[in-house]
C-alpha cells in the first residue's frame, strides 16, 4: 500500500513537494502561452504572404 507518512521531515518534504507541483505548473502554462502566441504569428505570417 502506498505510505504518505514521512515522519519528522513532513515538514520539509510537503512543502517540496508543494513547490515541485507549482513550477510544473507555471512550466506548463508558460509552455502554452508560448504556443499560442507562436500560433497567432505563424496564422498572421500566412495571411500576409497570402495577401
Amino acid at each position: 500500500m502506498l505510505d504518505l507518512d514521512p515522519g519528522p521531515y513532513a515538514v520539509y518534504i510537503w512543502p517540496a513537494y508543494g513547490l515541485t507541483v507549482l513550477v510544473f505548473i507555471l512550466m506548463i502554462a508558460g509552455s502554452l502561452n508560448r504556443a499560442r502566441r507562436w500560433r497567432r504569428k505563424a496564422e498572421a505570417f500566412s495571411k500576409d504572404r497570402e495577401a
